[in-house]
């Protein structure tokens, strides 16, 4: 699970694992940060990180998604089961 804390600590090109998506190898989906931690004043729990997964595809990790995405392989393995 990513925090708001680990959210904004995250620098541009790391990566972040997916608990449930897989590759078609079978290991964690994952994607990299492609941008700045954006939050707001007026929302002080909420936050968007942009991440982008392949060539083509993007997208963020936010408030509602944030319990499927983890920092390492590892913590997916410990986290799924």
């Amino acid at each position: 699970m990513i925090n708001k804390q680990q959210a904004m600590s995250a620098k541009h090109g790391d990566i972040f694992y997916h608990r449930t998506m897989r590759n078609a190898d079978g290991t964690p989906m994952r994607v990299r940060v492609t941008g700045r931690c954006k939050t707001w004043k007026t929302r002080p729990d909420d936050f968007r990180l942009p991440v982008k997964h392949g060539m083509y595809d993007s997208g963020e990790i936010d408030i509602g998604n944030c319990d499927y995405w983890c920092m390492t392989e590892a913590q997916v393995v410990v986290e799924s089961d």
